[in-house]
């Protein structure tokens, strides 16, 4: 609070001494003004108790002294004495509220701070009753008397809210704030700011936790190269935990106050971080990145020039050529002429989670959110409501991929130090889309030592591809979250290897805390080898290729295209659904189909081959409706690599 008050009243202060100068002081006593004087020394020197107690002495000889009040006010804001500044402000509009026109004003907003809304209501409407004020102030005190007026009726309406510390495992003595979670909401990275023990400024570091038996371990300091003798916080992480972007600032190779970084995780070590650099990072301040969940979209607060306030939210996509694009501003539906800060955008990618002090809210900074409509465009912020949102400056939130449970940092009484991190089940209208989140690993069929691969996971319904990404070096797994109620293919390919291809639907899932989970056997390019296309489809009874089958029918492309000697047969299958001619038919009529999409596309007809089998070749039984589309399929065998 008193940073952002004394930003205010800092600058009215000094407003009114110099007032003061061209005019005498409101009181005609020497030893008062003498007080006054030497209690402003004291003041600027920041020796708080001895101003306090010499402008109470001053307000002794004169009770009617104004500037001394006015200065006591704002020490006592300093002090953390909110219910004393405001008992001052209330003394200097009842001596004389002309004497300086923004003490109404400041008492209001001092008011709306501390949760005093019909208060403050009055307080500002008594502001705007006087003359001679300045435009952009009245404005302020309108937009403030909106505040009031939700707080008021906030308060009146709460939300649910039940918060749980998360425990001596995250939390301690120092600030614990800005918490990331894996998709599967078991690792927990946060931002720890340890004070030395003398006082003075604090060390901000990383620091992992895991969830075991329900509760949070002890959390290990992440060390070098992440953590520096600098100090680096506001970290995001990819839902698999492998890609991590953070704020750094005042560093050598910064372009400004603060940039962003960004760091990979190879095996069970991070990389050094490398400065993301332009067109993200200017020469103002960037902070507080938020990833999307396919590592193409970061989100970010910067007060950089075009934005529509102090500072806003924008975003950076990558280009299909890898890097990062031109940052667009989120526009006016979320940015305003406050400060738009921590960004969070949730795993389903359609819903932005961010705090604001520009609009209407509980006082100073509340937490909002926004989905995205069909067409991509935000929708009108939502404030999450009482006693989500206080007086205080509510910051540093995040929703886990299921979407029920939340956490935030409060200073709260009841904790183990300054800022502690918190959990709570969000009430259902504030919840994200669903999501889940998709397990694999990635090994060698003959060896089963496990690989680094890259992984594609494309949406049926769209044939859009929503995660790209590598495996982890050190075990071959992948960790994504993806929302639920619809279908997925899934691609994994590595030189050398031929690719593997499968697809599963996330419709009517029960259970969104078990993962969906995917073993992914990559076999060596070899004679012999057989692939099924599982990703292959076609219209019933027909040889007429889906649009669904772009993706896997560009994947068998590329495998040809990469390795110019190889040569393969297609095949084609059936259940054992009409007649054997019929079957053999639509078996060699499918093979056939993908034949003629690699020849149309450049593969030449001599490296390939096509085959239909009907229903001979079963791989299970044709008495259900599971085993029958089993043997509905269309694989290719390697026939030739030299």
């Amino acid at each position: 609070m008193k940073k952002i008050l004394f930003l205010f009243l800092g600058s009215c202060f000094f407003t009114l001494a110099s007032y003061s100068q061209v005019k005498k002081y409101s009181t005609d006593s020497k030893r008062a003004i003498n007080l006054y004087e030497t209690a402003l020394d004291y003041y600027n020197s920041r020796s708080d108790e001895q101003a306090r107690t010499t402008l109470l002495k001053a307000l002794e000889v004169d009770d009617k002294f104004l500037e001394a009040r006015i200065l006591l006010a704002d020490l006592y804001i300093e002090m953390d004495e909110y219910e004393q500044a405001v008992a001052q402000y209330r003394k200097v509009v009842t001596i004389n509220a002309e004497f300086f026109p923004n003490a109404y004003y400041i008492l209001g907003n001092i008011q709306l701070q501390v949760g005093k809304y019909d208060d403050a209501k009055k307080s500002l409407e008594s502001f705007l009753e006087l003359k001679n004020t300045k435009p952009e102030t009245r404005e302020k005190a309108k937009q403030y008397i909106r505040s009031a007026e939700f707080g008021s009726e906030a308060v009146k309406n709460p939300v649910p809210f039940d918060p749980k510390n998360l425990g001596n495992g995250v939390n301690s003595a120092d600030a614990e704030y800005f918490p990331a979670l894996t998709a599967d909401e078991q690792t927990l990275v946060i931002t720890r700011n340890s004070r030395p023990a003398g006082g003075g400024h604090g060390q901000e570091d990383f620091y992992e936790s895991r969830l075991a038996d329900g509760e949070w371990t002890t959390a290990r300091n992440l060390g070098a190269p992440l953590n520096t003798p600098d100090n680096e916080g506001a970290q995001t992480i990819s839902p698999d935990g492998q890609l991590m972007f953070f704020t750094g600032c005042n560093r050598p190779d910064g372009l400004g106050g603060c940039d962003i970084y960004f760091s990979r995780k190879v095996g069970n070590n991070w990389t050094e971080p490398q400065n993301i650099r332009n067109p993200i990072n200017s020469s103002k301040w960037e902070s507080q990145p938020s990833l999307s969940p396919d590592k193409k979209t970061v989100y970010f607060s910067s007060s950089r020039g075009g934005g529509k306030g102090d500072k806003d939210l924008w975003s950076s996509t990558l280009t299909p050529q890898g890097v990062w694009g031109v940052p667009v501003n989120l526009g006016d539906v979320i940015n305003t002429s406050g400060q738009e800060e921590s960004p969070f955008i949730h795993p389903d990618n359609q819903t932005l989670y961010f705090s604001s002090d520009g609009l209407i809210g509980m006082g100073r900074k509340d937490i909002f959110y926004s989905r995205k409509d069909e067409n991509g465009n935000w929708t009108k912020p939502v404030n999450l409501g009482y006693p989500i949102n206080t007086w205080n400056n509510d910051d540093s939130f995040i929703v886990g991929a299921s979407g029920k449970i939340a956490y935030f940092a409060s200073d709260r009484k009841g904790g183990m130090g300054s800022l502690d991190l918190y959990s709570f089940e969000l009430y259902e209208a504030a919840r994200p889309t669903m999501v889940t989140y998709v397990k694999g690993n990635v090994f060698a069929s003959d060896t089963k030592k496990p690989l680094v691969a890259k992984f594609e996971l494309i949406d049926l319904e769209n044939n859009k591809v929503v995660v790209e990404s590598t495996s982890n070096s050190e075990k071959g797994e992948f960790l994504v979250s993806l929302p639920v109620n619809k279908n997925y293919a899934l691609n994994v390919s590595k030189e050398g290897y031929l690719f593997y291809s499968e697809n599963f639907s996330l419709k009517d899932i029960k259970d969104i805390t078990k993962p969906f989970q995917l073993n992914v056997p990559l076999q060596l390019v070899k004679t012999g080898e057989k692939v099924i296309l599982k990703n292959i489809f076609f219209e019933t009874n027909s040889f007429q290729l889906k649009g669904e089958s772009t993706a896997e029918l560009q994947k068998l492309l590329a495998l040809m295209q990469n390795n110019k000697n190889l040569k393969i047969e297609i095949n084609g299958h059936t259940d054992n659904v009409g007649d054997d001619k019929s079957n053999q038919l639509l078996s060699e009529n499918r093979a056939k189909s993908v034949y003629e999409y690699l020849t149309t596309n450049g593969i030449l007809p001599e490296r390939l081959g096509f085959k239909g089998f009907g229903e001979t070749v079963p791989l299970a039984t044709n008495d259900t409706e599971e085993g029958r589309a089993q043997n509905r399929r269309t694989e290719f065998v390697v026939i030739g690599n030299q």
